[in-house]
């Protein structure tokens, strides 16, 4: 083997694990071993939990013993491997694959997974029980992230908002010093125990302007409790504040990659791919979302076709004549039945819980009545695609439909 065909086959193996590890949402093996790592991350963290339960830990150490060896061993593999890998994660594609994994380890993912494989190793030098890192073996919790859209999502929200919930934070850290500056003047002669000085009755503070009052320090005279009630309401206020901003850009994020995800879905439509951005935003608004368990029959060969569909999430199976095709996110199915009446000449199936985005035949019909321009490109691309006339060896199965992904090209 020459050293080009090594280096071809390191770059593709390099590209295939990164696939597995850190995409190929439409990949078995990468659903499998994203499972598999997500069974073995609740599995580590639910034997800390019990290990600290003192008859657990003394009648099943070994077992919990075993486990920790097994979790730590396979994260151990996985951390080196992502970052072998890191060369190929599109946020470092700028980079030269060194610059690349110098950036994947100071990164905070790749921090915290080297935070949660540290204690056994650090056990071998250093006489303690495993106990003592406690904390650092329950940070693999945090992994979860790498596999959970929502998590990430919540965390990109945070970053952004990062500014807006520091100042938030300022205002309620101004408000505790305050509150408990005025309280401190109103009780210090009466109860000095508990207000003589400013930190004392900072307590006092973070406990009433968040709301969980303890009861273990009252104000008793009328000055103290004037400002209690005034502290009471503040911190109702000052609470409400970093909520509603985290909400408000959740919300706001949803929006923003739903919007995004869609209009890349049409846009990526033959039929739809020569309509400027305004026409694509009039077909968008025609869309309707339905979502369907996993073997729901979505499609039955010999119906009439009177739709298409965009997969939003997961992943459908088209049963033709000659094959099996499966079709994820992104992709879309149908296409023909906007322009002709058609028999399907093929049955779908949702493989897993699946979203799907719905452009009824009626509503294109109706659009296009209203926009003339959007039908006159519409039927000039149909008229100029063969593969989209009404033949009955196609039916409403085409192959312009089932185009998939062009695979990038390896990197040095």
């Amino acid at each position: 083997m020459s050293t080009e065909e090594r280096r071809r086959g390191l770059a593709w193996w390099r590209r295939r694990l990164h696939v597995i590890l850190d995409g190929g949402a439409h990949d078995r093996l990468a659903r499998f071993v994203h499972r598999a790592l997500i069974g073995l991350v609740a599995l580590s963290v639910g034997s800390v939990i019990l290990e600290s339960v003192p008859e657990y830990a003394e009648e099943y150490e070994r077992i919990f013993t075993f486990i920790e060896y097994v979790a730590v061993g396979a994260f151990t593999l996985e951390y080196f491997l992502r970052l072998w890998c890191a060369p190929e994660h599109t946020p470092y594609s700028d980079r030269t694959p060194f610059g690349a994994r110098v950036a994947f380890v100071k990164s905070g993912s790749a921090i915290i997974d080297l935070l949660t494989i540290l204690p056994v190793y650090l056990s071998f030098f250093i006489e303690a029980d495993l106990r003592v890192f406690l904390i650092l073996r329950l940070l693999r919790f945090f992994k979860l992230a790498r596999y959970s859209p929502g998590i990430r999502t919540i965390i990109a929200v945070l970053e952004a908002e990062r500014k807006a919930l520091l100042a938030s934070g300022i205002l309620l850290f101004g408000a505790v010093l305050f509150s408990a500056t005025a309280m401190h003047v109103a009780e210090h002669t009466t109860q000095p125990e508990k207000f003589g000085s400013i930190p004392a009755s900072m307590w006092w503070a973070i406990v009433t302007i968040t709301t969980v009052g303890y009861g273990d320090v009252t104000p008793v005279t009328l000055a103290g409790r004037v400002i209690a009630s005034f502290t009471m309401v503040l911190g109702y206020v000052m609470l409400g504040l970093p909520v509603g901003i985290v909400a408000t850009a959740f919300a706001e994020e949803i929006h923003r990659r739903e919007f995004v995800v869609t209009w890349s879905m049409v846009a990526s439509v033959p039929l739809f791919r020569e309509l400027d951005a305004q026409a694509i935003a009039e077909i968008m608004r025609y869309l309707r979302a339905q979502s369907v368990p996993a073997g729901t029959l979505i499609v039955r060969r010999g119906e009439v076709a009177h739709s298409m569909y965009f997969i939003a999430e997961g992943e459908v199976e088209i049963e033709l004549p000659t094959e099996v095709v499966r079709l994820g996110v992104g992709q879309f199915f149908g296409e023909i039945a906007v322009l002709h009446k058609t028999l399907r000449t093929a049955s779908v199936r949702a493989t897993e819980p699946t979203k799907l985005l719905i452009l009824d035949a009626y509503d294109l019909q109706t659009l296009t009545a209203r926009n003339p321009e959007i039908g006159l490109t519409v039927r000039r691309v149909a008229a100029s695609r063969t593969e989209l006339s009404a033949q009955e060896r196609h039916g409403d199965m085409i192959e312009a439909e089932l185009e998939q992904p062009v695979e990038p090209e390896p990197k040095e």
